[in-house]
């Protein structure tokens, strides 16, 4: 019974073989495929990875070497060459621009320069709300307070990154007009804003007691031991 039985093993383990062999042969090629996708996409996600990093340190490199230039105008002129690809470091490259034109006492070309990127609707509203800001503050006499204040407050909607500093600018507005009640109204409301910081509180501070205003008159007197 045992030659018996192993015989059966035998022939048994056989079949079993024949049949594998047979599977492998049948269907062997997509497991083939397979192994090759995952391989051949592990290799692209890498590809892809190295010539970000690559394009990255170039642009990186290109906008050191613009702003390495001796003079504002020059680092302008060095800046416009950038080959900056993405919308991204469209706007990067074109807020460093405005900053050398405004350095190179062209504010008018600044106040242009930063109004584009505020424009680019596939730059993060984040980075178009900044370029904003920086226009409205390098806009100046060009504008009339009333007219800055009304891009500010643009700005100062609920929810937006830079709500807090756009309220401080449009304090600033009304003191440039000297409406110092609606100027110390505003700055109370930065003041009891849940999200602001110490040091905007602090300038904020300042500013009313430059203003003649007690920023503590309406706080209760703490409580006696």
């Amino acid at each position: 019974m045992s030659d018996t039985d192993s015989f059966i093993d035998e022939v048994t383990e056989e079949v079993r073989r024949d049949r594998l062999f047979a599977l492998m042969k049948r269907y062997g090629w997509i497991a083939i495929v397979l192994v090759v996708l995952l391989v051949g996409g592990a290799a692209w996600n890498e590809y892809r990875k190295a010539e970000a990093r690559a394009t990255a340190q170039a642009l990186g490199d290109a906008l050191l070497g613009a702003l390495d230039q001796g003079s504002p105008e020059e680092r302008v002129a060095a800046l416009e060459t950038v080959p900056a690809e993405t919308a991204g470091q469209k706007a990067v490259t074109a807020m460093l621009e405005a900053a050398e034109q405004a350095n190179a006492g062209d504010p008018t070309a600044a106040h242009a320069t930063l109004m584009q990127v505020s424009e680019m609707a596939d730059v993060p509203q984040v980075y178009r709300d900044l370029a904003t800001f920086k226009a409205l503050a390098i806009a100046g006499g060009a504008m009339t307070p009333a007219e800055r204040r009304a891009g500010y407050e643009a700005l100062a909607a609920p929810g937006a990154a830079m709500r807090l500093l756009a309220e401080e600018q449009i304090a600033l507005t009304y003191v440039e007009e000297g409406d110092t009640a609606a100027a110390v109204e505003v700055l109370e409301r930065i003041r009891a804003d849940a999200e602001v910081t110490s040091g905007l509180r602090q300038r904020v501070t300042q500013l009313m007691v430059a203003l003649g205003e007690d920023p503590n008159a309406g706080q209760a007197p703490a409580a006696s031991e």
